[in-house]
């Protein structure tokens, strides 16, 4: 199965989904599945799907979290960083590695 015949199966089940977003859930489907021809089944491609987008969730609340830590740290001003702060930024980096990971299909080095 090619993405864009994923992005159309996508668009008659959901056909209120905006096209970027069934070109991202297709990247997303497609980056997990090492069998795209298990999709042609519906439940297959549901359960695949839901996997999909609740990964995506979590990666963007992480994302957020870590967002806003990052920003309330910003405005401490030019210090010496604390241990805290220096856990903080790992956090940010293995968020933004998960992220990667999640469109690429391929490990980050964080």
């Amino acid at each position: 199965m090619t993405c864009h015949e994923l992005a159309e199966r996508i668009h008659n089940l959901r056909p209120e989904l905006s096209p970027s977003e069934v070109a991202r859930i297709s990247l997303l489907i497609l980056t997990q599945t090492d069998d795209t021809m298990l999709l042609v089944d519906d439940d297959t491609l549901t359960r695949v799907w839901k996997n999909a987008a609740f990964r995506l969730d979590a990666a963007a609340d992480q994302h957020a979290a870590v967002a806003d830590e990052l920003e309330q740290m910003c405005h401490n001003g030019p210090v010496q960083f604390t241990p805290d702060q220096l856990w903080t930024l790992l956090r940010a980096v293995k968020v933004q590695s998960q992220l990667l990971s999640l469109y690429t299909d391929q490990p980050a080095l964080a």
